[in-house]
């Protein structure tokens, strides 16, 4: 007997491996990953069956992710692709079912596309969008019939009130109008007709039809009655014997035109009644009067329908007596009691309903729009609150009552649930508050001191306990009430050793506060003292955390007594600054002068007022100067006038005790201080100046000459190098000697003594120092500005003159600025009055020259011709270069015709050679 063979399973997965490589293009075959993964897009783009790409898929995903996610990417938006065609035939299905409902409930209808949004259908795909424009104009559709509606509601009041009107007025003039009126009634009918015609009139709200019926009713029966005294009006008019008119006003004016007189019938007079029972009668019904106006005003339904009845008896049984007055005035109460009662009673009923479907709603809500416990428990408690408040207020409706009731109870379920979750969490919060009150007791036992004095690190610990009791979750306020006072036990345990530390570090704190105080109360303000004391401080504040706030106010009260002490003495300074001599007057005048130049924009005043200024800063040393010299002056008189009183000459002894006396008088003295200076010293002989040393730099060897410099070693010259120059030249050109170095020491050949070039002046104070240095900034930035206004418009100046070819117009060479000379400018004014030089280059070569001179951009439309002008420039090695000839260039241009793109190349260029 054979047996049978056992297929391996080995060959049927190859041959389904190479069948999908064939399916996928050699995507399992392909060498390396990115081939693999472009031969599977390259597949994918050919739009595979969904069985196709789930074996793809299971097969490579064993084999290569990369590419498997391609293919995992293609499946996923399959299935949402296939979830989409179901959710919009789903909700296709919906709005086709409303469209065909000949009545449309517009709720429905606008709720259809916010729920198919929600679901996630595609509104932006055929079928929903033709759906969604069908719905959403059948909605409007109805909406304009709801507005129609209103419309003739109101035509028919306004046909009403024009009738009315016309009764009040002769009847000729109503005859007159009768024939619009009767046109304008029949189009009212007509397009009142057209409205209940229309498809789409059962869908509009229920509210709609009963006015538009209601209105056509009250026109025409106002219409008939108009037609009625108006026929009856003709005939009167026409036969004397006729009926007058129901209309008072036409009945009048018919009377009249009969000779009759218009008179008003006499009412017939009440019998007389005797005062006391007439009294009595008023004093009852007014009381009844009186009680109802008030329960009206206030709305009470209830209290006013018993005071309505009350006030009903008064009148059947006093009507007869009471006057006319009160009487109407009592009607008025009972029919405004009537309609309170009535409107009461249908609005209680309206807000009943409106509760009804808000408890019906709780429970009934789109999938994933359910309310939670407590705000269920809220609603119920209000719609219970609500109903208590309509009971009150209306007759009580039982049938609506227990629906509302049901609702609730159904809904408290919800809360019922809720609340058994509450406690559950409640317990569990409650054991794990339990749990770290114990963790803090025991933290407490076994950290009596901080680990290696870090208390910062001890108080944080703290501060994460009390975090994690915050965040513990809700319990219940008794059981709160039971764990607080544990926990506070415990934390206040963990943090005594911190808390005794940090009262110490407070008594230190204090102490150093006192001791700061004593620093700034000191009349001289010891900065190392303070300096030691503040790192005292923050040694502290480092080492012991406290509270942030307790900390803050401390360091404040530490800080004030050195801050004031510092701004004392700040004052001071200030106080001695502020308080200005006469040359700092005198600068801060200047200065005042100069900021006022300033403001004037004229540049030949900023210029005055500057140089005043500079007067001014250096006026303290000339008036210096000038005292020395005054007192050198006043002892030579005071000599003088000594010799010429003696008419013989005086003994030597007189002579030395004048001359002592003239130098004490010449020699400089403060002022007040020239009485209390000693008796000076005899005179002694200048001595005379030391001879200065002259360096000298020659070959001091044997056999050579001292003035022969001595060749540099090591160092050679270059051909046409000047035998003279040197490293260090100076200005003047004398042996390379820098000018304005007059000491002896290569300064000089005169070898005069250095003498200072400034005298030595006071300080001036911060306020004038200020006050100049912002002056003069100001100055020259005004000056800078003018100067450009300056440049800016000497250029439009020139340009206007190229324009209109008027060499009158052309700027004078002081406008241009110093980079054009007279000869330029002369130039330039020739060639705009048409007498330029026959040799001149083209305007445009010129034009071009000029921007290679200024070094600005070419327009890319001229950079071919300005390249190939470089190229036949450096050919011409004689040839003078375009910043040489910048002049003659432009005078070339303006020689030629203008343009406006000329005109800006050329004030571009000017722009920058006339600044240079």
């Amino acid at each position: 007997m054979l047996k049978p063979t056992v297929t391996s399973p080995t060959p049927a997965k190859h041959n389904d491996t190479a069948h999908l490589d064939r399916l996928t293009g050699g995507a399992f075959s392909a060498p390396t990953s990115g081939e693999r993964a472009a031969r599977v897009r390259e597949w994918l783009q050919g739009n595979p069956e969904a069985d196709q790409l789930a074996e793809v898929f299971k097969e490579l995903s064993a084999r290569d992710k990369g590419a498997a996610k391609l293919v995992r990417e293609k499946l996923d938006e399959a299935k949402r692709s296939k979830g989409q065609e179901a959710l919009g035939a789903e909700w296709a299905a919906k709005a086709q079912t409303l469209l065909d409902l000949q009545k449309l409930n517009m709720a429905d209808a606008l709720a259809w596309q916010r729920d198919a949004a929600k679901a996630g259908a595609p509104l932006s795909k055929e079928p929903l969008v033709t759906l969604k424009t069908q719905l959403a104009e059948r909605v409007r559709v109805i909406e304009d019939l709801q507005h129609r509606v209103q419309v003739q509601r109101e035509a028919a009041v306004l046909l009403a009130q024009r009738i009315e009107v016309l009764s009040t007025k002769p009847w000729k003039d109503a005859q007159a109008v009768v024939d619009t009126l009767r046109t304008d009634v029949e189009h009212w009918q007509t397009q009142a007709t057209e409205l209940t015609a229309d498809a789409n009139w059962s869908s509009v709200d229920m509210k709609f039809p009963p006015l538009l019926d209601a209105s056509r009713g009250q026109l025409l029966v106002v219409w008939d009655a108009f037609q009625g005294a108006l026929a009856m009006a003709v005939a009167a008019a026409q036969d004397g014997a006729a009926a007058l008119p129901p209309v008072p006003v036409w009945a009048d004016e018919l009377r009249i035109a009969r000779g009759v007189p218009a008179e008003a019938a006499p009412k017939q007079a009440k019998p007389k009644i005797d005062p006391e029972v007439r009294a009595k009668a008023v004093a009852v019904v007014r009381e009844a009067l009186t009680t109802l106006e008030q329960e009206v005003g206030e709305g009470h339904g209830k209290a006013s329908a018993g005071a309505a009845n009350a006030l009903r008896h008064a009148l059947k049984e006093f009507g007869k007596v009471i006057d006319d007055k009160l009487e109407n005035q009592a009607h008025a109460a009972l029919a405004a009691a009537g309609e309170l009662e009535g409107w009461q009673r249908w609005r209680a009923d309206q807000l009943r309903e409106e509760l009804v479907a808000k408890a019906e709603g709780l429970l009934k809500r789109p999938e994933g729009q359910t309310i939670g416990g407590r705000k269920m428990q809220e609603s119920l408690r209000t719609l219970r609150e609500q109903w208590k408040q309509t009971d009150q207020g209306g007759v009580p409706n039982h049938a609506l009552w227990k629906r509302f009731d049901e609702a609730c109870n159904e809904a408290h379920k919800v809360v019922e649930a809720w609340l058994e979750k509450i406690k559950a969490e409640s317990a569990e919060h409650k054991a794990q508050r339990l749990a770290l009150i114990a963790e803090v007791n025991a933290w407490a036992e076994a950290n009596r001191t901080a680990l290696d004095d870090d208390w910062k690190g001890f108080n944080r610990i703290l501060h994460q306990f009390g975090d994690r009791w915050r965040e513990g979750g809700h319990v219940g306020e008794k059981t709160f009430a039971e764990l607080q006072p544990l926990w506070k036990a415990a934390i206040s345990n963990a943090a005594a050793p911190l808390e005794a530390l940090q009262a110490q570090s407070l008594a230190l704190r204090h102490a150093m506060i006192d001791e700061a105080r004593v620093l700034g109360d000191a009349p001289m303000l010891r900065i190392d003292a303070v300096k030691a004391l503040q790192q005292r401080w923050q040694a502290q504040a480092h080492a012991v955390p406290i509270d942030r706030r307790q900390e803050q106010k401390l360091w404040d009260a530490f800080r004030k007594p050195i801050d004031d002490a510092f701004n004392r003495k700040t004052a001071e300074r200030e106080k001695a600054e502020t308080a200005l001599g006469a040359r700092d007057r005198v600068v801060l005048d200047a200065a005042k002068a100069l900021e006022a130049a300033n403001a004037s924009g004229d540049a030949q005043a900023i210029r005055t007022a500057m140089a005043a200024l500079d007067a001014a800063l250096h006026g303290q040393a000339q008036a210096q100067a000038q005292v020395t010299a005054a007192g050198a002056q006043e002892s030579a008189a005071k000599a003088a006038a000594a010799e010429s009183e003696q008419n013989q000459p005086p003994a030597p002894e007189e002579t030395a005790q004048v001359a002592t006396e003239n130098i004490a008088n010449e020699a400089p003295a403060e002022e007040g201080s020239a009485a209390e200076q000693p008796a000076p010293e005899p005179v002694v002989p200048p001595k005379p100046a030391p001879k200065p040393v002259v360096a000298m730099r020659g070959d001091d060897r044997p056999g050579m000459k001292k003035e022969a410099p001595a060749p540099a070693a090591g160092r050679g010259g270059k051909w046409g190098d000047r035998k003279d120059s040197s490293p260090r030249g100076g200005r003047d050109g004398r042996d390379g000697k820098p000018a304005g170095r007059q000491d002896g020491f290569g300064r000089g050949d005169d070898r005069a003594p250095r003498q200072a070039a400034w005298q030595e002046a006071p300080r001036l104070g911060d306020t004038a120092f200020r006050a100049q240095r912002d002056a003069l900034e100001n100055a020259q930035q005004a000056l800078r500005k003018l100067a450009a206004q300056a440049h800016g418009e000497a250029l439009t100046q020139l340009l206007t003159a190229w324009e209109k070819r008027d060499a009158a117009l052309v700027p004078s060479a002081q406008d241009l600025g110093g980079r054009a000379t007279p000869a330029t400018r002369t130039a330039w004014v020739q060639a705009l009055g048409g007498t330029a030089p026959a040799k001149a280059p083209n305007p445009q070569e010129a034009l071009l020259r000029l921007e290679m001179a200024a070094e600005v951009p070419t327009p890319a439309e001229h950079l071919n011709a300005r390249r190939m002008l470089q190229l036949q420039l450096l050919t011409r090695r004689n040839d003078p270069a375009p910043a040489q000839t910048w002049g003659d260039d432009a005078a070339a241009v303006l020689a030629g015709e203008f343009s406006a793109t000329d005109a800006r190349r050329v004030q571009n260029v000017l722009k920058v050679l006339l600044k240079r």
